[in-house]
């Protein structure tokens, strides 16, 4: 595919702008010894509705807008996290998928961002035939500790761009940017289940998808529940593709988080039951409650799942 500017160029761009809105995002951008730039969203930093919107940004390199629209969950009245995109593979394929586990001595944080392009170590880079040579990367980190030198220093071997050059946001789940920019992989979880599916996702043109905004849990564990509930019960999306009608019929029921034998309990009771190991959990649960296809070619629609306001009331706390 051809961009006018690189991810890691773009996403360059918006870290520009939310460091010269620091204060009013209340971000806060340190630069560390030996290393880069750290933007903080919500570590030390306070964050809020407004970083969190940015920091979801950053994830989709500027590929795609992020909202908060009214919605309700069982009729009662809830903000949703709206998102869009006319450039899907390239905002949450190669960019806000979290496939990067960034495990550096006792630092820990799932990676996200157009920083997964520049190293594209990832199965879905080769298949999809995309990959960066920045002179820049970003990387948004879904951790709860600063990235020192050492984080930095491991960065820059597999992305080739010195530390100096790197710049990483970061947020726990357990605050209001973190928490904000998980609930807004909707679209994202729904590529990402398709292409685990061994669909073509390259006749998906643009995407538009919500899930309800959870609240913010008091540590990350409970808000890992809570942001993943948001979308497995909650998410509702609609892809716009092209092609043919047969193959979205047949692969459409395998979509929905619906079609996981592990569907049906709040997130934390089946990452208890699997011993807190995400990689025991079936991958076919990681998708939005409900997947309507468009397909602008022949003007058929396709509805498949469902939402479960139950397990979010359950979840949270409602």
């Amino acid at each position: 595919m051809t961009l006018t500017l690189t991810l890691n160029q773009a996403a360059d761009e918006i870290a520009d702008t939310v460091i010269a809105n620091a204060a009013k995002l209340r971000v806060d951008v340190s630069r560390i010894a030996g290393g880069g730039r750290v933007l903080d969203f919500g570590i030390a930093a306070a964050g809020g509705l407004a970083a969190g919107k940015e920091l979801a940004r950053l994830c989709m390199s500027g590929m795609g807008d992020v909202s908060i629209v009214p919605g309700n969950i069982d009729g009662i009245g809830w903000p949703h996290v709206f998102v869009e995109t006319d450039h899907p593979h390239a905002a949450c394929l190669f960019s806000q998928y979290a496939g990067w586990q960034i495990s550096v001595d006792k630092f820990f944080a799932m990676g996200s961002g157009p920083i997964r392009a520049a190293a594209a170590k990832e199965d879905l880079f080769d298949k999809l035939s995309y990959s960066e040579q920045p002179e820049t990367c970003l990387g948004v980190l879904e951790g709860s500790a600063i990235p020192d030198a050492a984080v930095f220093e491991y960065i820059a071997e597999r992305t080739g761009v010195p530390p100096k050059r790197t710049t990483l946001a970061i947020a726990p789940t357990s605050s209001q940017a973190g928490n904000l920019q998980v609930v807004a992989r909707s679209v994202e979880t729904c590529l990402h289940k398709l292409f685990e599916l061994g669909f073509d996702v390259t006749r998906i043109v643009s995407g538009c998808g919500s899930a309800p905004l959870s609240p913010v849990a008091a540590d990350d564990l409970s808000s890992i529940g809570r942001t993943n509930d948001a979308i497995l019960y909650g998410g509702r999306v609609t892809l716009m593709v092209r092609g043919d009608d047969d193959s979205l019929a047949d692969i459409g029921p395998k979509v929905p988080a619906v079609a996981s034998e592990s569907y049906g309990k709040p997130f934390l009771d089946i990452f208890e039951a699997a011993g807190r190991d995400f990689y025991a959990i079936d991958p076919h649960l990681f998708s939005p409650a409900e997947v309507v296809f468009q397909n602008i070619d022949t003007g058929r629609v396709f509805h498949f799942g469902k939402t479960a306001p139950n397990i979010l009331r359950e979840s949270f706390g409602l």
